[in-house]
């Protein structure tokens, strides 16, 4: 019994009254069952991380607490965001593993004991991807697999077809925690901790009640915050695209001499509006990506708290 792992399953909530009762009751069954059968230790919890909702879903939350002691919960001062909330489960809690999936159990949780079985071999990190996205739309699938791609091609490590359902050891976190970025985006970090890891493919299921929280402008701007956090090279495109234009702007001012040296006169107004057009629309550009990464310099020299807690129920105390 003293061998076996204090697991710790994190799961942020924002506005999901609706699948919460589903998302209790599939978990108390796979925790008792895992606990039953000798896989993890009695002390094993599910942490619900409620990241400011405006619903119900702390009461929820509450009531499930004080009827299972399998349940814990964190109670945010305000909504953080999905990566705030996420570190506020690991860093709140002790445990031997930590998992992190979603709430809407789209993520097969029957995963985590196959993960559990890496981490007894000797792994550090295991992440949860995607087999296929047969299931999501021909614009979501399309715009996810160019996103994957177009990080790999600007420099930046991510596990393709992997979000943030992962499991990760004790060890693996406490090095998590000596990344002090503000501008998070655990899918690129985590995978710089270096720590032996493997994968455990899965099949993505529909959402069984509510809706996702995650629509298309919060993904762009995570896709975002993945390319601006991890990569330079958008800087470094700016540079290249200066250095071509003084080359055209070079040419074309040879262009207009030799115009008005052997006819005397410059023809190509039009050309010429379109020129300082594209040009003006370059530098407008150029300036707002230069801007989005001094915004984040300036975010990051504040040193503002990732979260703030409200309130701990049935946590395991560090």
């Amino acid at each position: 019994m003293d061998n076996l792992k204090r697991m710790l399953v994190i799961m942020p909530c924002y506005n999901e009254q609706e699948v919460l009762h589903y998302t209790i009751e599939t978990m108390q069954k796979l925790m008792s069952a895992w606990i039953k059968n000798k896989k993890i230790s009695p002390s094993s919890k599910v942490c619900f991380v409620n990241d400011g909702s405006v619903d119900k879903t702390w009461d929820i939350i509450s009531k499930a607490v004080s009827e299972n002691e399998i349940f814990c919960g964190i109670n945010l001062s305000r909504n953080f965001g999905h990566q705030g909330a996420l570190l506020a489960g690991l860093y709140e809690n002790d445990a031997d593993v930590y998992v992190t999936i979603d709430v809407d159990l789209q993520d097969d949780p029957k995963c985590i004991e196959e993960m559990l079985s890496f981490i007894e071999n000797g792994k550090d990190i295991v992440y949860g991807v995607r087999q296929s996205r047969d299931t999501d739309t021909f614009f979501k699938r399309a715009s996810a697999q160019l996103f994957y791609r177009f990080l790999k091609v600007l420099g930046v490590n991510v596990i393709y077809n992997h979000a943030d359902f992962r499991m990760m050891t004790k060890r693996a976190v406490n090095v998590l925690k000596q990344f002090p970025e503000r501008n998070l985006f655990l899918r690129a970090i985590v995978p710089l901790i270096g720590f032996e890891d493997a994968k455990v493919y899965y099949d993505r299921t529909e959402r069984t009640a509510g809706e996702t929280k995650y629509p298309l402008k919060k993904m762009l701007a995570l896709a975002w915050n993945g390319i601006s956090n991890f990569s330079i090279i958008p800087l470094r495109l700016v540079t290249f695209l200066g250095f071509v234009f003084c080359f055209l702007g070079g040419i074309f001012i040879l262009i207009v001499l030799y115009g008005w040296w052997t006819k005397g006169t410059i023809a190509g107004w039009a050309s010429t509006i379109t020129l300082v057009t594209a040009l003006g629309g370059i530098q407008l550009l150029s300036l707002g990506i230069i801007g989005e990464y001094l915004a984040k310099v300036f975010i990051e020299v504040k040193k503002r708290p990732l979260f703030v807690v409200k309130d701990k129920i049935g946590l395991n105390q560090n």
